[in-house]
């Protein structure tokens, strides 16, 4: 059974991996939660925004590409938390990108963050994210 979480209504939820992310607007409504997309996230031009700080050689081309990515996206919600746009943010990614996130999120982010799911959610179609998310709040 997974651990509990509260959402706060309204609260802007990021469903991540290495490759892409989709972010939603949550609605909750007692013990059930109703998404509204914002828009999808996808990695830009590698050499243009490549990833933050050293990477090891030994590290293959997939992986180079999702430490890119986790940088553009910690990056877009910096930017989007700086501008106001969203309180409460809840991240749901695979452990690998949720453990880049952290090392990349700005305190701006960091102070929004109500709580993080370490799991592989991207595939769900969105009313299966739907309840998939309303079970986490049920406990």
């Amino acid at each position: 059974m997974s651990k509990s979480i509260t959402i706060p209504d309204q609260s802007w939820i990021v469903v991540a991996d290495g490759v892409g992310a989709r972010l939603f607007s949550a609605a909750v409504e007692g013990e059930r939660v109703k998404l509204t997309s914002l828009n999808e996230l996808e990695p830009n031009d590698p050499i243009e925004h490549g990833p933050s700080g050293t990477l090891p050689p030994e590290q293959t081309e997939q992986q180079k590409d999702e430490a890119t990515f986790a940088y553009q996206l910690a990056r877009k919600l910096y930017l989007r938390a700086h501008a106001g746009q969203f309180d409460d943010l809840i991240v749901i990614a695979d452990p690998q990108t949720l453990g880049q996130l952290r090392e990349l999120f700005h305190k701006e982010v960091i102070q929004r963050i109500v709580a993080e799911v370490p799991k592989t959610l991207t595939n769900l179609s969105t009313t299966d994210l739907e309840d998939s998310i309303s079970r986490m709040l049920a406990g």
